[in-house]
């Protein structure tokens, strides 16, 4: 949430409010130790800020909403809404390649797991998560460029 834009509908407690209405209402989950709880979280962190992105895409084009000037509308930088919505895409093809890779992003980025919590999370060495965090930014930097230049 550090680089929202300021006055992003959603602030940190609510965010993380709203991840943990979803998991206790996932029912009795057996947690295998700590760190399958904040990749659930993660997970869950990741969900909730898609699906609002995708859904305030969907109400600025319309969404039944009665049409008003351009005087009153609020200045709304969709910006922010769109490159998340291209990174969970990007994060989609990841996991299709390296389901690993992407999994440590999503801990990384939207869990804001560090290193070591990430590499107690996946059960790998910490060496394996810096590498796969290394290759992870570069295809997605990689793969968000083509999608900008195609204008995908």
């Amino acid at each position: 949430m550090a680089g929202q834009r300021p006055g992003h509908p959603f602030q940190t407690t609510e965010l993380v409010n709203e991840a943990y209405l979803r998991l206790v209402n996932c029912g009795q989950m057996n947690w295998q130790h700590r760190a399958h709880f904040f990749a659930m979280s993660a997970q869950l962190m990741r969900r909730i800020l898609v699906d609002m992105a995708r859904s305030r895409g969907y109400q600025k084009r319309g969404a039944g909403v009665l049409p008003i000037s351009l005087d009153e509308a609020p200045s709304v930088c969709d910006q922010q809404d769109r490159s998340l919505v291209a990174l969970d895409d990007a994060l989609k093809d990841l996991a299709a390649v390296d389901q690993r890779k992407s999994k440590v992003v999503e801990l990384r980025y939207f869990g804001g797991l560090s290193i070591k919590e990430t590499a107690e999370a996946l059960s790998v060495s910490v060496e394996t998560v810096v590498r796969d965090w290394r290759l992870a930014k570069i295809w997605l930097l990689r793969e968000l460029s083509e999608r900008n230049h195609r204008g995908a």
